[in-house]
């Protein structure tokens, strides 16, 4: 099986350790490798999301600030 060195952030370590430590998984390798595999069904499934952000307008609802509009 290939090797991958992976870089995460701090708070994804700390809840793959939790899924670890609950026994959801027996080790790290095997929580990474499950919940990569997940991942990418999942992305599979529902497809590429757009990396761009709607834009919304800067001036409230129907152009009034903070009021709601009938």
């Amino acid at each position: 099986m290939p090797k991958v060195e992976l870089t995460i952030p701090e708070h994804l370590e700390m809840q793959i350790a939790q899924l670890v430590e609950q026994g959801e998984f027996v080790n790290r390798e095997e929580a990474i490798e499950d919940l990569l595999a997940a991942g990418i069904r999942a992305y599979k499934t529902s497809g590429p999301m757009d990396e761009e952000e709607p834009e919304f307008e800067d001036d409230g609802m129907m152009g009034h600030d903070d009021e709601y509009v009938f």
